[in-house]
């Protein structure tokens, strides 16, 4: 067994352990998945058809303290029953050196621990824009999660079906399922409302892990664009998390994959983010696993795919959404003109 072959000790309990389930998205859609708990905080869910890849639920919002071990995770999901082919993980704050095969992974963070040096790193057109949102009327402030902010977040997701270029997953979804996919880490998180005349127009979500924050969220109306309601949050929570004492804001990745140039990507560059690159590992657990790493396909099919073949299909996605969800009836709001 590879957890026997490392060398590296843990505390072990050959006890079985059990399988439970557990509803994430994917995709967008919600998903049911067996989960194994390795530890209390931190737990292994199983996806995948063809490849059955094993990776931490939830991963970048656990913490130090109950991120465990890889071989402690390799016992507990041999010890299960649970059959993946591979185990995935990475931190960017930690380092295993020879031990894994890796791939570099990516996230954009700007540092959070002095809001007067972020000012000042902002190019002259970002200190613009949100000067320009002051000057609008539109102020931002932290709120608390009850149900006029979520009726709010719902009114923001029904705007429109297209966002970034692509399908908007929580459009149309119902109050119900709004409120479940927001009020995750409750007692971690800080909830940041952009508002026009006392009208939630944009908001911000972002949970606190150790000394780091992590954006989940942050999406304002189109219509009030014009407003810089994204680049009023974004300021807002660099300020929050330095009173906060937290040291760094994610946003997602810097580098995607697809298009380097992409319209998300010179948002983040214009708004202080750069681009900390660190290894996700992979363990195969069996031989469907160490073939799919041989050949590459543990990366995903995407990735086999030039770089210059991915962004055109990604932009020729992007118009032809556009052009078709602009000739729809809108019920009055304005179309998705982001990229």
């Amino acid at each position: 067994m590879w957890a026997e072959q490392t060398g590296i000790t843990f505390e072990r309990d050959d006890r079985q352990v059990p399988v439970t389930s557990v509803v994430t998205r994917i995709r967008g859609r919600n998903v049911t998945v067996p989960l194994v708990e390795v530890q209390p905080g931190c737990s292994i869910m199983l996806t995948g058809d063809w490849l059955k890849t094993a990776r931490l639920f939830d991963e970048e919002l656990i913490e130090e303290a109950a991120f465990a071990e890889p071989a402690s995770m390799v016992w507990k999901l041999q010890r299960s029953g649970l059959r993946a082919d591979l185990l995935t993980f990475g931190r960017w704050n930690r380092r295993y050196p020879g031990e894994f095969r890796s791939t570099m992974d990516n996230l954009a963070v700007v540092s959070t621990r002095s809001f007067d040096d972020w000012w000042k790193s902002l190019p002259q057109e970002s200190r613009k824009n949100i000067r320009i949102a002051a000057k609008k009327g539109l102020t931002t402030r932290t709120v608390k999660f009850d149900d006029p902010l979520v009726e709010g977040i719902k009114h923001i997701y029904d705007e429109t079906p297209v966002r970034q270029g692509r399908l908007f997953w929580h459009h149309g979804k119902s109050l119900a399922d709004v409120k479940v996919m927001n009020e995750t880490y409750l007692d971690r998180s800080t909830f940041v409302g952009a508002f026009l005349e006392d009208r939630l127009v944009g908001f911000a979500k972002y949970v606190r892990v150790d000394d780091v924050a992590w954006l989940m969220q942050i999406i304002s109306l189109e219509a009030c664009r014009e407003a810089r309601p994204m680049n009023a949050l974004l300021s807002r929570a660099v300020e929050l998390c330095d009173q906060q004492g937290l040291s760094m804001l994610t946003y997602g990745k810097f580098d995607y994959g697809v298009d380097q140039n992409s319209g998300l990507t010179e948002f983040k560059r214009r708004n202080g983010f750069t681009q900390l690159d660190f290894a996700r590992h992979f363990i195969p657990l069996t031989a469907k696993g160490r073939l799919a790493m041989a050949s590459g396909l543990h990366r995903g099919l995407q990735n086999l795919v030039p770089m210059p073949a991915k962004t055109f299909l990604h932009r020729a996605r992007q118009n032809l959404l556009r052009a078709v969800h602009s000739k729809r009836p809108t019920g009055g709001r304005k179309p998705d003109a982001s990229g």
